[in-house]
């Protein structure tokens, strides 16, 4: 009886393998490949040849300073770029990108920033004194010895006063330095578990937009940032500062003075769409064309919306011409990856940028007529807040529910979603671990049938083909 079910079981587990096993080395082997793209670095991470003026803005006394963190791996590309447009748009400030060194870090997608300055060129600009604010993004998790620069120097501008804001999961960048210790603090809703188990003395909050701490301030997903940073500019420049800051990057859902109300997320059925897009659908080719005076949000809200989270697209940077760095709206450095010669080789030519659409339309056009090439497309030639634009365009060309789970990840205000337009659930590509399920099974029998047949012929008489086997007692009889 024990025999029956050993066997039984062991018959059981050799075809749950046998469906499983195809699945699981194809779903891993797609996600690990796509997630090794989100920072993966430039071939070449030097200094541009000068070109171009790459000097960094000009530093007035006057005015406070405020700098946004990056890691010499990168960061995140709404946690950098949200912020740092709601700071620009003052005109208020001094705004710096810092790195531990100054060469090229990818952002979430691909998109090559050049920071404005080192570590060390920050502290001889200002000499000595800490800025008076810190903006900390998300960045790649990587070895101590990458992460304990940035942590030191961290830890020093807070010894010296700054005031500190951690974007998003750049709340766990200072969680591990050990500033977020007693503390009051808030991340993406997604990670909270996870930040609580690891750091046990931070007071973690759900639900809000940001947390005022005083001398440090968390947010929640990625657009929460600006909330963070509409806060910050709250505390230096007054509320009418940042009312102006809030509409000059269109975003509405500014509350004065608090947190804007923030629904608690959790995970749900229909977030299993960012499984199903990570491992088994397919996904385009996406190009980016880089041009001057384009927004920060803009271009997050397309390396962004895309990549990170919904897994539905691969994007590459392209210049108009490949060789030259572009500056954005507020004066960013970034090198793209490539020229219009790659269009053939695409799926979809993106171009960011309201005033881009305007400005470089007939020429793109033309060029990817020439190249043959997909059409250039314009997310945000028609009015509306940047990744709004993003999300409608998501739902449109992949599909709702994928724009819908995004959003939720990027903290955008549901009611900003009505009338998303698209196709439904992906059913082909839901249905794809099934069928290569059954294909491992059908595998799996197909061997069992070669190595049967392999097997010498044992009939039910006790022969192998002419000759009698008997049992071994018979045989010691003899």
């Amino acid at each position: 009886m024990e025999d029956d079910m050993l066997r039984i079981l062991y018959r059981a587990g050799v075809v749950l393998v046998a469906v499983l096993a195809l699945p699981l080395v194809i779903g891993v082997s797609r996600a690990t490949s796509y997630q090794r793209t989100l920072y993966e670095p430039a071939a070449d991470t030097s200094v541009p040849a000068p070109a171009r003026d790459l000097r960094p803005p000009p530093h007035d006394p006057g005015k406070p300073t405020v700098v946004v963190l990056v890691g010499n791996h990168g960061a995140n590309v709404g946690d950098v770029l949200g912020p740092y447009e709601t700071f620009a748009v003052t005109g208020a400030v001094n705004l710096y990108t810092v790195a531990p060194e100054r060469r090229l870090v990818p952002l979430t997608g691909g998109l090559d920033l050049l920071p404005d300055l080192s570590f060390a060129e920050l502290e001889e600009r200002l000499a000595g004194a800490a800025p008076d604010v810190v903006a900390v993004p998300q960045m790649p998790r990587a070895e101590p010895a990458t992460t304990a620069p940035v942590n030191a120097w961290l830890s020093r501008q807070a010894g010296a006063g700054a005031l500190v804001l951690g974007v998003c999961i750049g709340a766990e960048v200072l969680a591990s330095a050990g500033l977020l210790d007693g503390r009051d603090a808030t991340s993406h809703w997604f990670r909270l578990g996870d930040l609580e188990e690891r750091y046990p003395a931070v007071r973690w909050q759900r639900a809000t937009r940001y947390v005022d701490d005083g001398t440090v301030i968390t947010t929640g997903a990625v657009l929460s940032g600006i909330d963070g940073a509409l806060r910050v500019v709250e505390r230096l420049l007054g509320e009418r500062t940042a009312a102006a800051a809030a509409a000059a990057v269109g975003w509405a859902h500014y509350r004065p003075g608090a947190p804007a109300p923030l629904p608690g997320s959790t995970f749900g059925p229909r977030d299993t769409i960012a499984g199903v897009n990570l491992t088994f659908r397919p996904r385009p080719d996406i190009g980016v064309v880089l041009t001057d005076g384009a927004g920060e949000i803009e271009l997050a809200s397309l390396f962004g919306t895309y990549t990170e989270a919904a897994y539905a697209g691969r994007l590459v940077a392209l210049g108009m011409d490949a060789a030259l760095p572009v500056r954005s709206r507020h004066g960013l450095v970034f090198v793209p990856r490539g020229g219009l010669s790659a269009m053939p080789d695409l799926d979809r030519l993106l171009v960011p940028g309201a005033n881009a659409a305007v400005r470089h339309r007939a020429a793109l056009d033309a060029r990817a007529r020439e190249l043959g090439g997909p059409a250039p497309e314009y997310p945000h030639a028609e009015p509306g807040f940047a990744f709004d634009l993003a999300l409608r365009d998501m739902a449109r060309t992949i599909d709702v529910p994928t724009a819908r789970w995004r959003a939720k990840t990027l903290e955008y205000p549901a009611s900003g979603l009505s009338g998303l337009a698209g196709p439904g659930w992906p059913w082909g590509a839901t249905m794809l671990p099934l069928l290569y399920g059954l294909l491992g099974l059908l595998a799996a029998g197909a061997v069992r049938v070669v190595v049967r047949r392999a097997r010498p012929d044992v009939n039910t008489s006790g022969t192998v083909g002419d000759r009698t086997i008997r049992p071994r007692a018979q045989r010691a009889r003899r």
